[in-house]
């Protein structure tokens, strides 16, 4: 906290003024209240607040005594000064542009610095994108950095940016769901694209081909890598931007909704001195998180742990980690082709993509490898099919598989605003198939904390099966998928169903999150 004195008070008066959060001051003074974009984005400043007796205003630099006395004397009455963040400074002028591009700008308000600069920061550093700089002669650096700035402060995944042809509409993927957070005018998108092109060093004269690029973003003290999608799609294009915290904690499995029984397999799993262990499912389902949740609980000193990723989502102790970069030939299939002389004794690979990486895989198992990797699949026993289907020979898959492990995430049910409700006599026939006793379901009414959705955070469904014999013969002899679950599931292997249903009687999630996830026979 800093002390800074208001002309209005006495001598030897020491106010302490806490730093403040622009959104405890929301609806902000507008159009011609306000101070004019250009004098915000040069002085970081910005009008919380105008009454009749004194001003409240906002600045990224409260030191600044010279910026203090010229606000003063502007405004001739008492000025409050507070401190606020600059990246949600950042964040906030991004909006405003976008409304102001709309509403044709703000030229009735008026500077009260005239035209001098006050040393305002101009454009981005040059070998790291700085989220929070405020850059006053490209307003729509501002805009972008705003758009990334409210998805990362918002916990997003992903940020989607969609041209129309008469909108631009801007989205947010927030515990799997999308969640729209308005737009800007259309005549805006092609900077906007531009910008986005530069930061990930594509082609900005390119709008026939898909084009993916990446880069690094720094807010505060974090560092975000974003993996950047652009799409041309009938009206324009679809930019989607994949946020990932570089410094981020990665959840434990019991945080990921692991129960006791999945945590004994998974020990003994992690203690293989050879095999292929699979984590599958759709996208954005965890599959990465589990496995690096699992590779913490090896012991990294004593055995040698590499992993190949695309890209490195978590940065783990003890471990070895290479990223893939296509452009230079650095592909899984290529590293892994190299990465046996580096003597390992675990191997994880991002993803098995296509057949010569799951035959190195495959083969690298064979080899007195223990390797983990991840695979597109509805459910586990799929995986077996999957595989063949990628022309790794079926006695191959039965020598080296050890266990697969299929997952979906679902929203936790908010644990403020949840309330139970009764079954309905269809959800309760569904309970009753299979075979999961309930008496009450959880929903959340909506609050502040969640967002108003009735959700907060997020919790794995999980089926798992380790081979044995008899499932290594009927890999062999090419049994049916369906007979191969009938099998497990004699043996106790709890569906994606079943694991969600017993979620939701729980109250960790909700009945609707496994309609939406889970397709109900």
């Amino acid at each position: 906290m800093r002390a800074i004195r208001s002309p209005a008070e006495p001598e030897g008066a020491a106010p302490v003024i806490a730093k403040v959060s622009i959104e405890d001051y929301l609806p902000l003074p507008a159009a011609a209240a306000q101070f004019p974009l250009e004098y915000m984005q040069n002085c970081s400043v910005i009008k919380l607040r105008e009454e009749a007796e004194r001003v409240i205003v906002g600045m990224c630099e409260p030191d600044n005594i010279a910026l203090q006395e010229s606000l003063r004397a502007f405004h001739r009455k008492e000025v409050i000064f507070h401190e606020i963040d600059r990246s949600e400074l950042a964040m906030h002028l991004g909006r405003m542009l976008s409304a102001a591009a709309g509403s044709g700008g703000q030229d009735g308000s008026a500077d009260p610095a005239g035209s001098a600069d006050a040393g305002g920061s101009r454009g981005t550093a040059a070998e790291k994108l700085l989220l929070d700089r405020l850059a006053n002669d490209a307003p729509v650096v501002n805009l972008v950095n705003g758009i990334l700035i409210e998805g990362i402060r918002g916990g997003a995944s992903d940020v989607h940016i969609e041209a129309f042809a008469h909108s631009v509409s801007v989205r947010y993927r927030v515990d799997g769901v999308l969640r729209p957070a308005g737009g800007f005018e259309p005549s805006l998108f092609p900077a906007v694209s531009s910008r986005i092109k530069i930061m990930a060093n594509l082609n900005i004269m390119e709008r026939r081909l898909p084009q993916d690029g990446r880069l690094t973003a720094h807010l505060d003290a974090d560092v975000m890598d974003v993996r950047v999608s652009i799409m041309p799609i009938a009206d324009g294009e679809s930019i989607v931007l994949r946020l990932f915290a570089r410094e981020s904690q990665p959840l434990s499995l019991e945080e990921l909704g692991f129960g006791e029984e999945h945590l004994e397999l998974l020990r003994r799993l992690s203690r293989l001195p050879h095999g292929l262990v699979l984590a599958t499912g759709p996208t954005g389902s965890g599959k990465t998180t589990t496995l690096n949740a699992l590779l913490r609980r090896i012991d990294a000193r004593g055995r040698k742990v590499i992993t190949i990723e695309d890209p490195i989502e978590y940065l783990l102790k003890d471990i070895n980690q290479v990223q893939t970069n296509e452009r230079i030939g650095l592909t899984f299939e290529s590293i892994l082709r190299r990465l046996v002389r580096q003597d390992p004794n675990v191997i994880m690979v991002g993803e098995i993509r296509d057949t010569e990486t799951a035959e190195l895989a495959v083969r690298a198992a064979l080899t007195g490898h223990l390797v983990f990797s991840t695979l597109h699949t509805n459910d586990s026993v799929s995986t077996v099919t999957r595989l063949s289907s990628m022309k790794v020979p079926r006695y191959l898959v039965a020598a080296v598989l050890r266990a697969v492990v299929a997952q979906r995430l679902v929203r936790r049910v908010c644990p403020g605003c949840r309330r139970r409700s009764r079954l309905s006599s269809v959800q309760r026939a569904v309970f009753q198939a299979h075979g999961v006793s309930a008496s009450w379901l959880w929903k959340g009414d909506g609050c502040p904390a969640c967002h108003s959705t009735g959700y907060h955070g997020r919790v794995a469904l999980v089926e798992m099966f380790t081979s044995d014999e008899t499932v290594e013969q009927m890999i062999l002899d090419e049994r049916p998928q369906g007979e191969i679950s009938r099998y497990l599931a004699e043996r106790g292997m709890k569906t994606l169903m079943v694991d969600g249903l017993s979620k939701a009687a729980s109250g960790l999630t909700s009945f609707e999150e496994i309609e939406r996830t889970v397709m109900l026979p």
